[in-house]
């Protein structure tokens, strides 16, 4: 029986149930083969038609199964599959990287781009070709062939700690609990978090109810349980995970991981002359200078630290009086919160919950697609998937074309990591008019799956989640580029990647789209009146303390990644303690090792580039006010522009030309601060 991973092309969907860890050693061993021939055949007479078509062909094919490889490590993570992963990533880091260093072919992409036939080519052809050269140099082209070797050397080695990372914090997440037997500790415990505990318990032949740090249960436990110590003991383990300081075992600490993580991204840097890191991370990013960074980061705090400091006063002002607590610690500030939220609005997460449905929101989410984008969207019942919660659903347009395929699995269970995320599982690809291949993407979260008898009903945070998510993978599948290294979220500038994302959160607060979005899982009815008045009066609600809390975050992740390597093993934590300085309005514990679990920056993509988050808020919130400004939140001919203008464009031009094209002039950062809620002086 042929090897599924290597006939994916000849499958509209991956056949997931016929796919092993097994395969995926020959199948990596062979798509690489038969790349480099293609390659090598290709070079004998480079054009475009010739070399950088089929280059496209091949990566885009190559990538196609690492991702089905990456995707099922991520959401049936095994120790087999584990390996077949570290492996894959290996092979494929070393091969790109051989690529990006093969001088035969960048002269053949430099003699292309000079040549008559490159003046014939349209401008998304020769983005193509522009982004390809850039890769070339930032991938050591012009280095002297031993530091060459040094450099693929080194890119295998930090993939390989990069994913070590990652696996340490989902081990070390997967391998502590807290047994309860004593339900009135888990006083004001939602029903679902009460539910999911117990099943969890009883799955491991225990009685009562089972914590874990499972972010949905790590979440509810913080913000509900009354028991100060059991909130305690949670805050510890999970924000000590893949740590010595971690409760559940020292044998995933990251402390050494992070270390060579950081002197390898020094040392790749220094070898194509940049300074630093982050100088080499902003080749590809909108703000193209660290100062630009930092002087937006700290500009931020200045404007938001004065709004966190009232909101903490309010927080201990209000803690004093109800729980006679003068004395707040970190594990009390999202109970407390909640505790203030409840009584300042008269609002709990338990009653919003229970107005949504799993499913009403799902729909009402692919009507608000219809509604915007003229998008419909219809769901496939037969189909091959990894797991029985996986669902598939088609993207249709106005014209009654199949622009794409996305697929989603929403809920938390052991073997899956954490998180949402959204990721190619097959990318567009076209010639002329003719589309080959419709994205299909992966839409991937960790809720709280509803084990009783009433359906699974999210928080508001999760549909907002959802929404986020949703952006995304519109971004992906609403694309009209055919090449795939610039269609859908490719080759966008990783500091404009949330723009879509974030911009679809806005309708989680709007009420005509929380009328299509709630409905009382009993009663049938929609969001009432006066609870939408109080969720959206809770919209701004310690705005100051979410924003600053993003900004250390953003701070630290960029000042880690602009100053030298530190020699104690102490110098990641000191970075982050003096970036503190400016954003900590409450004393961290000394066991805090937050950092050692920060996947998003040692293991993910955002390497010098957590602050994409909030930059990207001030392309969204630009882009939401000029709904608002007309009063309409669903202004089809704004939202059909943002569509033409960004979402179908993908990376195929410089991102800010992108936005200025939609918006006429560059992003402003009022609308941020006005989203927010910061009232700001005119002076």
């Amino acid at each position: 029986m042929p090897n599924p991973l290597l006939t994916l092309s000849d499958y509209e969907l991956p056949p997931f149930s016929r796919i092993t860890w097994q395969q995926t050693e020959e199948a990596i061993d062979q798509i690489i083969i038969k790349s480099k021939n293609t390659l090598s055949k290709a070079l004998e007479n480079p054009t475009w038609e010739n070399l950088i078509w089929p280059f496209e062909i091949m990566q885009a094919q190559l990538e196609d199964i690492v991702g089905v490889i990456s995707h099922l490590n991520a959401v049936m993570n095994t120790p087999e599959w584990y390996q077949a992963y570290e492996n894959t990533i290996s092979k494929v880091s070393l091969y790109q990287t051989e690529i990006k260093q093969n001088k035969k072919f960048y002269q053949a992409l430099l003699k292309i781009s000079e040549s008559e036939e490159s003046l014939k080519l349209d401008l998304v052809a020769k983005k193509v070709i522009e982004n390809l050269l850039r890769d070339f140099r930032l991938s050591g082209i012009a280095l002297p062939e031993d530091k060459q070797t040094l450099f693929k050397n080194l890119n295998v080695q930090l993939s390989k700690l990069e994913n070590q990372f990652k696996q340490n914090v989902l081990d070390a997440t997967q391998n502590w609990s807290l047994l309860i037997t004593d339900l009135g500790r888990l006083t004001s415990l939602p029903t679902n978090a009460l539910e999911t505990a117990h099943l969890t318990a009883k799955q491991q032949n225990k009685h009562g109810w089972l914590l874990t740090l499972d972010f949905p249960c790590y979440h509810a436990v913080m913000t509900y349980v009354e028991d100060r110590k059991i909130r305690e003991e949670m805050y510890q383990a999970y924000n000590t995970r893949a740590s010595a300081y971690f409760p559940g075992g020292k044998q995933w600490d990251n402390s050494p991981v992070m270390m060579e993580i950081m002197k390898i991204r020094q040392t790749l840097a220094n070898l194509l002359d940049f300074n630093n890191y982050a100088e080499y991370a902003l080749a590809t990013r909108m703000l193209k200078t660290t100062d630009e960074v930092m002087n937006f980061l700290s500009d931020l705090v200045t404007h938001s630290r004065k709004f966190a400091e009232q909101d903490l006063k309010t927080l201990k002002e209000f803690a004093l009086k109800e729980f006679q607590l003068n004395d707040i610690k970190v594990w009390d500030v999202a109970y407390l919160s909640e505790k203030l939220l409840q009584k300042k609005y008269l609002i709990t997460e338990k009653e919003l919950q229970a107005y949504f449905p799993e499913e009403v929101v799902l729909q009402g989410l692919f009507n608000i697609a219809t509604r915007l984008y003229g998008m419909v969207i219809q769901e496939v019942l037969d189909f091959d998937k990894w797991h029985d919660a996986v669902r598939l659903f088609e993207v249709y347009d106005s014209q009654n074309k199949l622009r794409g395929k996305f697929y989603i699995d929403l809920y938390t269970r052991s073997n899956k990591q954490e998180g949402a995320w959204v990721a190619n599982c097959k990318v567009r690809i076209g010639r002329e008019g003719v589309t080959f291949q419709v994205p299909v993407i992966y839409l991937i979260a960790n809720f709280g799956k509803s084990s009783g008898a009433t359906p699974t009903l999210l928080t508001h945070d999760e549909v907002i989640t959802l929404f986020h998510e949703f952006g995304h993978c519109l971004h992906f599948i609403l694309t009209t580029i055919d090449y795939p290294s610039i269609t859908g979220g490719n080759g966008v500038y990783w500091d404009a990647i949330e723009l879509p994302s974030q911009l679809m959160e806005n309708w989680c607060w709007e009420e005509e789209a929380l009328v299509l979005i709630s409905k009382h899982f009993e009663t049938q009815l929609c969001l009432p009146k006066d609870l939408f008045l109080r969720l959206i009066a809770t919209k701004n609600f310690q705005a100051g303390l979410k924003l600053i809390r993003q900004l250390e975050f953003g701070l630290f992740d960029f000042k880690l990644h602009m100053q030298p390597v530190g020699e104690e093993d102490t110098y990641i934590q000191n970075i982050l303690d003096d970036v503190r300085t400016k954003t900590a309005l409450l004393p961290v514990p000394s066991f805090n090792q937050f950092q050692n679990s920060f996947s998003h920056i040692f293991s993910g993509r955002y390497a010098a580039g957590y602050y994409s988050y909030i930059w990207s808020e001030v392309l969204s919130s630009d882009v939401y006010e000029k709904f608002k400004s007309n009063n309409k939140v669903f202004d089809q001919e704004i939202a059909q522009k943002f569509l033409m203008a960004i979402l179908e464009q993908g990376g195929s031009k410089d991102f800010m030309d992108l936005f200025i094209n939609f918006q006429g002039r560059p992003p402003r950062i009022e609308a941020l601060l006005k989203a927010y809620g910061f009232k700001l002086s005119s002076s």
